[in-house]
């Protein structure tokens, strides 16, 4: 797997999916990915291919084991109380797969950082890699504070805003805002129809 050192939005978004795949998050569905083949689902939909299944080989149950302890990795970062923390638990991550940086020219010619993740390394670590290099990211250019927790009533959601104006308040906006959204209109109706 290779991914740009530039393109940290990218896997900040798929850790913020990843995060509220949980069940701490899900809780009116529960565990978002059950088994083997909901991570398959998941990875096809963020166009993810590690080395780790491009080998024709799909995800196991202990890959999927694996992927469920990194959520609560990335959640711990994400819930950091200061950049330095961050970084230091997002390093660990991009160590479990990464040999270093290359430099080569991208589709346009233009010379571009990329990082390689080690030929054979297990799946879970792939991800570790390409989500916490986006999680850097988010601290490098957009800084710490863009790390929050959902501003839903009752959700334990967690996210990274990697929104131009930075004013992103729930992990999953089309779930815990428009559920926001509902109620408000609900309660307005109610409201008008109480003043009649």
């Amino acid at each position: 797997m290779e991914f740009s050192l530039i393109d940290y939005a990218r896997g900040a978004a798929v850790a913020t999916e990843l995060v509220c795949t949980s069940p701490t998050v899900q809780t009116t569905t529960g565990e978002a990915l059950p088994d083997a083949d909901a991570l398959t689902v998941f990875l096809s939909r963020h166009d993810l291919r590690p080395d780790a299944v491009t080998d024709g080989q799909s995800p196991t149950g202990e890959d999927l084991t694996q992927v469920h302890l990194l959520r609560r990795e990335l959640r711990a970062i994400m819930e950091t109380v200061t950049a330095d923390e961050a970084v230091a638990g997002a390093a660990v991550l991009v160590g479990r797969a990464v040999p270093g940086p290359v430099l080569r020219r991208d589709g346009e010619g233009r010379w571009q950082w990329y990082v390689a993740t080690a030929a054979g390394a297990p799946l879970a670590d792939e991800l570790a890699a390409f989500l916490a290099i986006g999680l850097l990211g988010v601290v490098r250019t957009l800084g710490h504070e863009r790390f929050r927790n959902c501003a839903a009533p009752g959700c334990r959601g967690v996210f990274a805003d990697t929104t131009r104006a930075g004013r992103r308040r729930y992990c999953t906006p089309d779930r815990c805002g428009n559920r926001l959204k509902a109620a408000r209109h609900r309660r307005r109706q109610r409201e008008g129809c109480e003043a009649r």
